[in-house]
């Protein structure tokens, strides 16, 4: 059975990146473009894994990420951030509010299916 990865980013192009690479791996790939539509898909979906922007308007990855973790059948899910903060302390802070891996912008196409696998 393909694995359902839920993709929860606002950039289009980013969004097309992601889900091409998913995609062309025999992923299911399920979109949202802000937290809350992110938050009722998982609860809806209950999606193998999340990717997770951080900078996001409206509510932030590490808010989205809190709210996730309050959801009992969602709580052990794997949530990894993709972020291009790259500043000391911002990968720990992924890590305090919920997200289970972390992976760096830009996303590098020959090595991110690998590094997502890393994390579910």
């Amino acid at each position: 059975m393909n694995q359902k990865i839920l993709i929860i980013e606002d950039n289009p192009q980013n969004m097309y990146m992601l889900t091409y690479l998913l995609e062309s791996n025999d992923y299911i790939v399920l979109q949202a473009f802000n937290g809350l539509d992110g938050i009722a898909l998982a609860k809806e979906a209950k999606p193998n894994a999340i990717l997770l922007d951080i900078q996001l308007p409206e509510m932030d990855g590490y808010a989205i990420a809190r709210e996730l973790r309050k959801i009992v059948e969602l709580k052990d899910m794997p949530i990894i951030a993709v972020t291009s903060y790259a500043m000391t302390g911002d990968k720990e802070k992924a890590f305090e509010a919920g997200a289970t891996g972390y992976i760096e912008k830009p996303i590098d196409p020959d090595i991110f299916i690998s590094q997502l696998q890393e994390f579910i």
